[in-house]
């Protein structure tokens, strides 16, 4: 029994930053949790499993070019604190937008990546009718068995990208940051070989946006992630705690960073508190079009 909890208090995948206080406090909430009673009693709640679909267009692409839906959805959490209903109601809202492409922002889950999660991942995933899907991964994906999760996503026809770009467009790529507090983030290394005009960077946090910035040399690009939840227990006047540098700066919404227009997701799920305030679940559906 020691040994088994020895390993748990450890990352079990490749993230790095992930200390022995929180790996106690994910020991004692997977004990807490059993059952996933958070979840069943948060989605007791009137309009908890309501999400609102986010709409923006953002003039990227060279005149005479067909516009490109992008829909976007971050920080599911699949576990103990988030309503089954819940996140059938966001990937359901995705199924209804007619997307070009799907982006997934990363924190598939809470605690440990089972197989069974990973299943259930990939059902809601398939669930999007969308020609082109691409991921990347977020910070507590990276802290657990990441590769169950990263199969899943394949098996559903996902591109994971780490650190590199892929065409979904004429003259229209999207680059995949590494997750910048516990992965390996090389914007130079995504960019190498970009000559498209529209850029859309895809990257679990808005930590990333200084290593973007270095590397993303357009008069306008776009920068689309998550990670902050609005800061998941909110105020009528803004989150009480958001984690990261460029997190308290950008908690959520849309903000002009030169070059790029940069979009924070609130996310969906949920991790250690199960309730939201003022910051309530959301997806986007983004239209690139020509300028």
């Amino acid at each position: 029994m020691v040994h088994r909890t020895f390993h748990r208090v450890r990352s079990r995948g490749r993230g790095t930053s992930y200390t022995l206080r929180r790996g106690v406090l994910e020991l004692a909430l997977d004990m807490a949790y059993r059952g996933d009673w958070p979840a069943h009693l948060w989605e007791k709640f009137p309009g908890s499993c309501n999400v609102r679909v986010v709409k923006r267009t953002v003039p990227l692409l060279p005149s005479g070019a067909s516009p490109v839906r992008f829909g976007f959805v971050s920080d599911i959490h699949i576990g103990p604190t988030s309503p089954p209903a819940l996140l059938d109601a966001a990937f359901d809202a995705l199924a209804r937008a007619e997307l070009d492409v799907l982006l997934l922002g990363g924190d598939y889950v809470f605690l440990e990546a089972t197989n069974e999660k990973a299943a259930r991942l990939a059902t809601l995933v398939s669930r999007v009718p969308a020609k082109k899907k691409i991921a990347v991964m977020g910070n507590h994906d990276l802290w657990t068995h990441h590769e169950r999760l990263e199969r899943a996503l394949e098996s559903v026809n996902v591109e994971l990208l780490q650190n590199t770009h892929v065409e979904v467009a004429p003259d229209c790529v999207v680059v995949g940051l590494d997750e910048p507090w516990t992965g390996r983030i090389d914007a130079e290394r995504a960019m190498q070989g970009v000559t498209a005009s529209a850029i859309v960077v895809l990257c679990h946090s808005p930590d990333g946006l200084p290593d973007a910035i270095a590397h993303v040399h357009r008069d306008r690009a776009l920068y689309i992630c998550g990670h902050t939840h609005g800061g998941h227990l909110s105020t009528p006047w803004g989150p009480i705690i958001t984690p990261g540098r460029f997190g308290k700066k950008y908690p959520h919404g849309f903000h002009e960073v030169s070059p790029f227009l940069l979009h924070v997701s609130r996310g969906v799920g949920a991790t250690e508190i199960p309730v939201r305030t003022f910051a309530p679940p959301e997806v986007a559906v983004l239209d690139v079009v020509a300028t």
